[in-house]
C-alpha cells in the first residue's frame, strides 16, 4: 500500500512564533513547507531565505490560492487571525491557527462559521494537551479516579521583561488582552479541558510592573463550578524569576498536582499498581513552558498538533483540538475581564 501524498502548507505570519511551526512542518510525517506570506516585504524575504523556502509573497491572496497547499498556518498576532483565515478558508484550506483561536468571541465564531461552511478543518493550537503528563491527568479525572471535584487551579507567575512588550504586545485591540489572553492561557485551556468550564466567574485584572501597557500584567479569578465545586486562576508577568505553570485537580477521592508537564502530585484514596511509575516520571524537557522567557519553548508541542491535522485529514477522522475546543480559553477569558471591568460575577 503506497503511502499518500504530503500535505502542502502555508504559513502566514513571519513573527517568533512562525519558527515554531516551520520547524514542525519540516520534522512532521506528510508535510511539506511550500510558502509563507507577510504583510511586509523584507521581513518575510528574510523569513522565507532562513527556511529555505522557496515562494514568498506580502499577498496572502497569493499564498493560500496555490493548488499545491493543502493547509495554511495562521502566526499573525493574536487579534488579526481572522482575516487571514477567512481568507485561507475561502480557497478551501484547513487552518491551524495559533493561540488564541481570536481575541473575542464574536471573531471567533464567524471564523468557524465559515469553516463549518466551507468543510475544512479548524485547528487551534493549545500543544499542551498533548503533554504525556497532561494526557494521564485528563484520562485520571474522566475515569472518576478524583471522585467528586472540590477545589480546581491553575497557575501562570511568570516573568516577562519590559523589553518585551513592544508593538502590538499588550495591546487590547491586537493582544486582546495582557497575563491572562497571551500567557496564562495554555493553563486556562488544561483547565477547562480537565473540568469544564465553570459556571460563574469573578475577575480582579491589575497593571502592576508593567503599567506603560494597556492590558493586564496580573490577573486572579475565583471560579463556581456547577457541581458546586470551586476554583482559581492566577496569572501574571509581573514577578520574577517566574515559575513553573501549575495545575491542581482536587477531589474527595484523590488529587493531582500537574507543573509544565510533568506530574508533581498524584494521590489517590485508592491505589493502582502503575501509581508509583506515574508519580516518579520525569519533566519531558520538550514540554517545558516558558516561565521566564517566550523562547524557552520547544517546537516538540507544535509539532505533535501538526501532526494531528496531517492524520486527521489523510484518515478522515477529527482533530484532536478543534476550533470549537479552541474556543472555551477565550471564553472563560473574556468572562474573567467581563466580571473585572462591571466588578460582579460574570456567568458563561
Amino acid at each position: 500500500m503506497s503511502n499518500p501524498p504530503r500535505l502542502g502548507f502555508g504559513i502566514i505570519g513571519v513573527g517568533m512564533i512562525a519558527n515554531y511551526h516551520c520547524l514542525a512542518i519540516r520534522e512532521a510525517k506528510g508535510a511539506h513547507l511550500v510558502g509563507v506570506a507577510a504583510r511586509t516585504a523584507e521581513s518575510v524575504k528574510v523569513f522565507a531565505e532562513k527556511n529555505a523556502v522557496n515562494f514568498s509573497t506580502t499577498d496572502v491572496e497569493a499564498l493560500v490560492n496555490r493548488s499545491d497547499i493543502d493547509v495554511v498556518c495562521i502566526t499573525t498576532p493574536s487579534g488579526s487571525h481572522l482575516e487571514p483565515a477567512l481568507a485561507a478558508i475561502r480557497a478551501g484550506k484547513h487552518v491551524i491557527i495559533e493561540k488564541p483561536i481570536e481575541i473575542n468571541l464574536e471573531r471567533a465564531d464567524a471564523l468557524l462559521a465559515a469553516a463549518d461552511k466551507a468543510g475544512v478543518k479548524v485547528a487551534a493550537i493549545f500543544q499542551s494537551r498533548f503533554g504525556q503528563g497532561a494526557r494521564t491527568v485528563k484520562r485520571a479525572i474522566d475515569e472518576g479516579r478524583l471522585g467528586r471535584l472540590v477545589l480546581t487551579s491553575a497557575y501562570v507567575k511568570w516573568h516577562r521583561t519590559a523589553q518585551y512588550y513592544t508593538g502590538w504586545k499588550g495591546s487590547l485591540k491586537i493582544d486582546g488582552g495582557g497575563a491572562l489572553m497571551n500567557q496564562g492561557i495554555h493553563a486556562v485551556d488544561l483547565l477547562q479541558w480537565f473540568v469544564g468550564l465553570p459556571a460563574e466567574v469573578s475577575g480582579y485584572v491589575s497593571r502592576c510592573v508593567h503599567t506603560g501597557i494597556e492590558a493586564e500584567d496580573t490577573a486572579s479569578a475565583a471560579l463556581r463550578f456547577a457541581s458546586g465545586a470551586l476554583g482559581t486562576i492566577e496569572a501574571s508577568t509581573a514577578l520574577w524569576p517566574g515559575w513553573s505553570r501549575r495545575i491542581e485537580i482536587c477531589g474527595e477521592k484523590g488529587s493531582i498536582c500537574l507543573e509544565d508537564d510533568r506530574i508533581v502530585k498524584w494521590e489517590f484514596l485508592e491505589t493502582k499498581p502503575e501509581d508509583d511509575l506515574i508519580r516518579n516520571a520525569p519533566l519531558d524537557e520538550k514540554m517545558r513552558s516558558g516561565s521566564g522567557a517566550p523562547n524557552q519553548i520547544s517546537h516538540y508541542g507544535h509539532l505533535l498538533q501538526i501532526q494531528d491535522m496531517i492524520d486527521a485529514i489523510q484518515e478522515k477522522r477529527p482533530l484532536a483540538i478543534d476550533g470549537r475546543a479552541g474556543r472555551n480559553a477565550v471564553a472563560l477569558i473574556r468572562a474573567i475581564y467581563d466580571s473585572a471591568a462591571r466588578k460582579c460575577p460574570v456567568s458563561l
